[in-house]
Formats: C-alpha cells, sequence, structure tokens
C-alpha cells in the first residue's frame, strides 16, 4: 500500500478524480443530446448545450424554473403526479436504461417527439431527483406514423377487393 507521505498516492488518486471530472464535463457540455436534471420538486437544476440546441431555451432561461417549460399542458399534471409518487416512494415503473418516448414543447411552441432515458439521483436517505438524457426523434416520429397510415391504406383497400 503506498504511503500518503510521499505523495505519490494522492498525485495518482487526484488524476483518477480529475480525469474522471473532465470526461463528466466534456461529455455533458459537448454532447449532442439534451441532458436535464431536476430536484425533488421538478425544478431544473441542470441544462446543458445538447438542451438549448433541442428546446430553444438559453441556460439562463431555464435554470430554476420547473419543468413544465417543456411538457405540453395536457401531459403536465399527469407528469407531476407521477414524479411526485417517483420522489416519495424512490420507485418508478421505468427501469433504468429504458428508452421512452414523449411529445415535448419548444421555446418556439412547436411540438417535437422526444426519446429519452431517466437516471434517479438518490442520496443516502431519499431521492434527490432525476436526470435525464433526450434526443429529438420528430422526423423518425412523422415517417412512422406516415408508413402506418399508407400501410392502413393499403390493407382497407386490399380487403375492399375481397
Amino acid at each position: 500500500m503506498p504511503r500518503e507521505t510521499d505523495g505519490v498516492a494522492r498525485d495518482d488518486h487526484d488524476l483518477r478524480s480529475g480525469l474522471r471530472s473532465g470526461v463528466a464535463d466534456a461529455i455533458l457540455n459537448a454532447a449532442a443530446d439534451a441532458v436535464v436534471a431536476c430536484d425533488r420538486d421538478g425544478i431544473i437544476r441542470f441544462w446543458n448545450p445538447g438542451a438549448e440546441r433541442l428546446f430553444g431555451y438559453s441556460r439562463d432561461e431555464a435554470m430554476d424554473r420547473s419543468l413544465d417549460l417543456i411538457i405540453p399542458e395536457r401531459l403536465q399534471q399527469r407528469h407531476r403526479d407521477g414524479y411526485g409518487r417517483v420522489m416519495q416512494t424512490g420507485h418508478t415503473c421505468y427501469g433504468e436504461g429504458d428508452l421512452l418516448a414523449i411529445p415535448a414543447l419548444r421555446k418556439d411552441g412547436a411540438t417535437i417527439s422526444v426519446e429519452f432515458t431517466i437516471f434517479p439521483l438518490r442520496n443516502e436517505r431519499q431521492m434527490i431527483g432525476i436526470a435525464a438524457i433526450m434526443r429529438d426523434v420528430t422526423l423518425c416520429f412523422n415517417e412512422m406514423s406516415a408508413l402506418k397510415r399508407k400501410l392502413a391504406d393499403v390493407r382497407g383497400a386490399s380487403s375492399k377487393k375481397t
């Protein structure tokens, strides 16, 4: 075991810690995906440049505001109820790593489709918030919807012929 007094153990730990921190900062700030974290009350506490691009709000505009900022009004109460339940119980019906898809709102009022993964944030005693990594899948969603409509039209036309 290295002796603390020789400085080597501390230098090695500081280097690893600094590297981990540097990697985390680089990923969070350079990621094309939006990374958003909220506290127990659903207040935005982290908003990366990817979130700025996806939702159109600057970091300063989004920080310290309710996550309702990007949730369509018709879904806000359902989200608040579920979020509160997760904060209270520490349990979610979604597994860590599950890919979820929902509509979201941009600053310009446009509704987009986003896929996201949530990561519960806990301390030793309780849930302290949730972080999410989100990606715009609006184009893919619209293409899939159009294909489904075409398929339904083809099936409807073929059933009329028989």
